[in-house]
């Protein structure tokens, strides 16, 4: 089994993170998969972006459930991260999927639900998903499980994993109690025996977010499914070493 690199809200290392200039260089690179992060607006658009509010990734303020799709497209959301950037855009879900059409990429959504709560979210992605065809490539995640809950109640066959921080004990027990495919945990609460556990129960095991280096080549070399990560190349680099064993 060869570890899956999925970039982190994009190659968000290179380029400011969750904006289609990030994607696009998370796909130059080669990465398996992306990870991204969805609120509502005001109007009931479906927004890529990891904060509840815009304050530290664009020129706005204020909560994205107050903002109007027309208003957050009027931010430059590149421009804090490098002046190359310049007038990039929150991008919403539609725009990333027209990228990935026709592309064999795994595609992690990220339900942001809390300490914001958006009604009716978990439908709303589902509904989007479902319309691009996208289904199949799609692994749903929160920190807020009753989320991924609710996303197996519209419709069981999607693939959902549990985000958290904590070091479970036996977490494949608690993953298949809440009928979840996998797992997605914080890399350094992981060890040998976890991984070999949820293998075993058919689970798999995305960790994030894995930026170092040496963290990377440690955690590849568990055998874990995947590895979320802001440097997406330099995975893809570790992986290819251990594959031809240096």
């Amino acid at each position: 089994m060869k570890t899956k690199i999925i970039a982190h809200r994009g190659a968000s290392g290179y380029a400011p993170e969750n904006t289609m200039a990030s994607f696009l260089k998370a796909l130059e690179m080669g990465a398996d998969g992306i990870e991204l992060d969805i609120h509502l607006s005001a109007d009931e658009h479906l927004i890529v972006c990891h904060d509840e509010k815009v304050d530290r990734t664009t020129n706005g303020e204020g909560f994205i459930k107050d903002l109007s799709l027309k208003m957050l497209k009027e931010l430059d959301a590149g421009s804090w991260f490098d002046e190359k950037y310049i007038n990039q855009k929150i991008p919403t879900l539609e725009e990333v999927l027209e990228l990935l059409i026709g592309k064999n990429i795994l595609l992690n959504i990220e339900i942001k639900s809390g300490p914001i709560f958006y009604n009716g979210i978990e439908k709303r992605i589902v509904e989007v998903i479902s319309k691009y065809g996208y289904i199949n490539q799609t692994i749903f995640s929160s920190f807020n499980h009753f989320s991924l809950v609710d996303i197996k109640k519209i419709n069981n066959k999607l693939k959902t994993a549990p985000l958290y921080m904590a070091g479970l004990v036996n977490p494949w027990k608690y993953a298949k109690e809440i009928g979840a495919d996998g797992i997605h945990p914080m890399f350094y609460g992981i060890n040998s025996d976890i991984v070999k556990g949820c293998l075993e129960h058919n689970l798999f095991i995305n960790t994030f977010t894995v930026n170092a280096p040496h963290h990377l080549k440690s955690i590849i070399d568990l055998g874990v499914t995947g590895v979320i990560t802001n440097y997406p190349d330099i995975g893809l680099d570790l992986k290819i070493k251990k594959s031809i064993g240096e």
